[in-house]
């Protein structure tokens, strides 16, 4: 059995202009900057940043990605891996009170709502560098379900290994949509 490592991170330095982008505001006026500001304040203490994973040994054949306790086909996952004997497998949240934020703002004020969900979007992709940057090693870029041609459905697969619901509080849907919804999970070689 391999082991499932579990970590919580202290926030990692908040990026507005990568929030911006990600609410697609090219030319921030001065409101839209307060406002961004009042929604950092607002939500900045109510984020968990959690990660859950495992490094696993690696084996490619073709397109097949053998991890030795579940195995994925996929072409662009295993051109991802092809120079790595091993993998590193991980979950990562910022917990479910932000969903709850984003949701009641959603019915108050959609703008506010926007930005939210942009500081979370942000926040996730931190968490994710974060972690990628405490590993002792170096990594492939990350690989999630869902890109490329590795389908949707091996979230069934990385959700069975690693049981984020007990680690870290993250589950998977009948229609293998994550909740909490600011999560990731994903694939990195070691190289």
């Amino acid at each position: 059995m391999y082991e499932i490592t579990v970590k919580t991170f202290s926030a990692p330095i908040i990026r507005k202009n990568e929030i911006l982008r990600f609410a697609k505001v090219k030319h921030p006026t001065e409101d839209i900057l307060s406002l961004l500001d009042e929604v950092i304040g607002l939500c900045e203490n109510e984020l968990e940043y959690k990660v859950c994973f495992a490094v696993l040994p690696l084996k490619i054949k073709e397109n097949l990605c053998d991890f030795s306790c579940f195995s994925l086909k996929s072409k662009n996952l295993s051109e991802n891996l092809s120079s790595s004997k091993e993998a590193v497998v991980f979950a990562a949240t910022l917990g479910a009170k932000i969903d709850r934020l984003i949701n009641k703002y959603s019915r108050i004020s959609p703008s506010k709502a926007l930005l939210i969900d942009a500081f979370a979007t942000e926040r996730i992709e931190a968490l994710c560098d974060e972690f990628t940057g405490s590993l002792n090693f170096k990594t492939s870029p990350r690989f999630s379900a869902g890109y490329g041609d590795l389908k949707i459905e091996n979230q069934k697969e990385i959700f069975a290994f690693l049981n984020p619901s007990k680690h870290i509080g993250l589950t998977l849907n009948e229609s293998l949509t994550m909740s909490p919804s600011k999560s990731v999970t994903a694939f990195m070689g070691i190289v």
